[in-house]
């Protein structure tokens, strides 16, 4: 075969490979994975975990849907002595309002998730407004709270939605681990992907009413200990001035 025809299949087949990767990413982890892929990234960035090597981390929980578990989780945190972020939607907070005084007279952070858990990338920019400010003034209604972290619904974002959570005053925050609580996974498979995963400067990602998320806690916390890890809160675990974002959502300080 013709030396030009076997370099022209080759090319062909790798172009095919190269498409096939970039669509297996996208469908994986939106658009930021696309963009790493090319190595670029979005003009604004998601903090994904922070530089750091004091071994700092943080435990965050996200509570949409059912509250059966918060207390229990909050005493479990305070058991061990923990402080941990709670991201919370707003019609969570009004269902849920001694739950959310809990979790803040417990010492513990709470953060935005949005007002109504919708996928943020398909609203317009006036409903992204409505979102995060109907969501700030619940928070700040129940809970005498002023947020100023946001995580997206179902971790999805693109640039329109980073920039006006950034003009309104948040840092968005996504996760370096997901335990993959809310897939119902055991105890034992969601401990052994955190420890595998976690390093310092990490975010782990809990669900507050996941089917083993007391037990799963429990045995993360009690292993990361054991490790030398710290855990506090993202607020502290975050720079709050004087930093980038790389393009793989790692937060930097500014040399």
């Amino acid at each position: 075969m013709p030396f030009v025809v076997v370099k022209s299949r080759l090319l062909k087949f790798a172009f095919i490979v190269l498409i096939t990767a970039v669509m297996l990413c996208v469908s994986i982890n939106g658009t930021r994975a696309a963009s790493v892929f090319f190595g670029y990234a979005p003009k604004n960035h998601a903090i994904y975990a922070v530089d750091r090597s004091n071994n700092e981390i943080s435990l965050t929980f996200d509570a949409a849907w059912g509250a059966d578990k918060t207390i229990a989780i909050v005493d479990l945190l305070k058991k061990y002595n923990i402080k941990a972020t709670f991201f919370l939607v707003g019609f969570w907070v009004e269902k849920y309002p001694e739950e959310t005084k809990y979790i803040v007279d417990s010492g513990m952070e709470i953060a935005s998730h949005s007002n109504s858990h919708p996928d943020m990338t398909k609203l317009s920019v006036d409903d992204i407004k409505l979102e995060l400010n109907t969501a700030k003034k619940t928070i700040k209604d129940t809970a005498n709270v002023d947020v100023s972290l946001f995580r997206p619904p179902f971790g999805y974002y693109n640039d329109k939605l980073l920039s006006i959570a950034t003009d309104l005053g948040y840092k968005t925050i996504k996760w370096s681990v997901d335990t993959h609580d809310w897939m119902g996974k055991s105890v034992e498979y969601i401990a052994n992907r955190v420890t595998s995963k976690i390093s310092s400067g990490g975010i782990i990602l809990f669900h507050n009413n996941s089917k083993n998320v007391i037990e799963a806690t429990t045995v993360v916390i009690e292993s990361l200990l054991v490790k030398g890890y710290k855990f506090v809160t993202i607020g502290e675990l975050v720079y709050a001035d004087n930093y980038y974002i790389d393009r793989t959502g790692l937060q930097r300080k500014n040399v």
